[in-house]
């Protein structure tokens, strides 16, 4: 079945499976490769992107139901001049190693950021619990997003 949507700013149109998750759409189809997968079960948050502007796990999410509506990946977050808060605020503060989490932890900062709102430590934790890191332990992370948005 074909469908289209609004892909990083732009429409977009693919010939996807009824059964066939965003995620392999997004990677294969439009070669975002920012959209890691990582667990398969929705328990990682290596995938996240944003559908109309609300975070989304892309590996349980079907392409057909994004038909008519807008995605956007960390490919779509690139504005001239750089980095995005939220990118520069991992940067500054060390909040990245081997890379692989970086991307659904900057779908959900972006989402955050949008918001408007200040947040305390504790909802940060609270609101990132979906995103898992092996590698920085979360305290650089939690750092960054109270700089951006806090």
């Amino acid at each position: 079945m074909r469908i289209s949507f609004k892909l990083n700013g732009r429409l977009v149109e693919a010939d996807v499976e009824p059964n066939e998750l965003l995620i392999n759409v997004l990677r294969e189809k439009f070669g975002l490769t920012s959209v890691k997968y990582g667990c398969g079960i929705g328990e990682c948050g290596a995938c996240t992107v944003l559908v109309d502007g609300k975070p989304v796990l892309s590996c349980l999410t079907l392409a057909v139901d994004v038909d008519g509506r807008e995605v956007t990946t960390v490919e779509g977050l690139t504005r001239e001049g750089g980095l995005t808060p939220i990118q520069r605020a991992l940067m500054e503060e060390g909040a990245i190693q081997c890379g692989y989490c970086t991307p659904g932890f900057v779908m959900v900062g972006e989402y955050l950021y949008r918001k408007g709102r200040r947040y305390s430590e504790e909802e940060i934790r609270s609101l990132i619990r979906g995103n898992l890191c092996r590698c920085t332990g979360y305290v650089n992370i939690v750092k960054a997003f109270k700089k951006a948005l806090g």
